[in-house]
């Protein structure tokens, strides 16, 4: 999916809405678990039930990997399931992936090779080597982490570079530039440290970011879009929690449309205010 597309999809659904398939096992309603295959089923519910509103799914393997061969089944039906049934939609792999060259060929290998995905998240800090890879797939994306949304985040991502008087994740920002463009990199910026959005577009103001933290996690849509909104929108946000798992019980699909569309409606108005629609 080119940048263009993928921009023309956010139009058309007056919507950035990115959800999160972070599937427990130990969170989905129990009443699944009478039938078989109950991971995959609710999965499919929860993309029936929202892929009108959304321009993008994003499974965290993690949450498949956590159970063996069956999760990396479930995995590859699911990202199946949405090429076939929402082929507009934008897949990423939650990977967070990044290792030597020659690993991170196969890594991308399996994302873009052997699964059909469109993006995959990549950890840059063992180079360039570790992220060109994933590059020379032609319409798919690295997205690149840059500054998170966690607590951690603290610990080396604001580190400042004494000479230059950067921030490593402005020197992540800065140094990648060179490795790739705008029509095959994002960025992953979490939403709980919104106020760094403007010194960030400073730095990339055309690039796609990915945006997590929205939601559950206590990260604000309106200084998301208010602050990192481009030209082209530009922004892909995230939510997980708050949307697939909004009910345990029967109706938790209809539970998790109803908190889609609330996210929708809030989207559309920033796209709207900004002469995006």
């Amino acid at each position: 999916m080119t940048a263009a597309e993928l921009f023309q999809n956010i139009q058309n659904k007056k919507s950035f809405l990115c959800v999160g398939l972070d599937t427990d096992v130990t969170k989905i309603p129990e009443y699944l678990f009478e039938e078989d295959d109950a991971m995959f089923r609710f999965n499919k519910s929860i993309i029936d039930a929202t892929a009108d509103l959304c321009v993008a799914y994003k499974p965290n393997l993690a949450f498949y990997e956590s159970i063996g061969l069956e999760g990396w089944d479930v995995l590859e039906r699911t990202v199946e399931y949405i090429r076939t049934n929402y082929p507009d939609q934008f897949i990423i792999a939650d990977a967070k992936r990044g290792d030597i060259g020659n690993t991170s060929k196969m890594y991308a290998r399996t994302f873009f090779g052997n699964m059909d995905f469109d993006s995959v998240t990549v950890a840059p800090y063992m180079g360039e080597d570790s992220v060109t890879p994933f590059l020379g797939y032609e319409n798919k994306w690295v997205i690149l982490l840059a500054l998170t949304s966690n607590k951690g985040a603290f610990d080396f991502q604001f580190a400042q570079n004494a000479e230059t008087g950067d921030r490593l994740f402005e020197t992540v920002l800065k140094t990648s530039q060179k490795w790739g463009s705008v029509d095959n990199m994002m960025y992953v910026v979490g939403a709980t440290k919104a106020e760094m959005l403007t010194d960030i577009r400073a730095i990339i103001p055309n690039h796609f970011l990915l945006v997590p933290g929205v939601g559950a996690q206590g990260g604000s849509l309106e200084e998301v879009s208010k602050y990192g909104m481009n030209s082209q929108c530009g922004l892909l946000v995230n939510s997980s929690r708050q949307i697939i798992y909004a009910d345990d019980t029967e109706n938790f699909a209809n539970a998790a449309r109803i908190e889609a569309e609330k996210v929708q409606q809030e989207m559309m108005q920033y796209l709207l205010a900004k002469g995006l629609l």
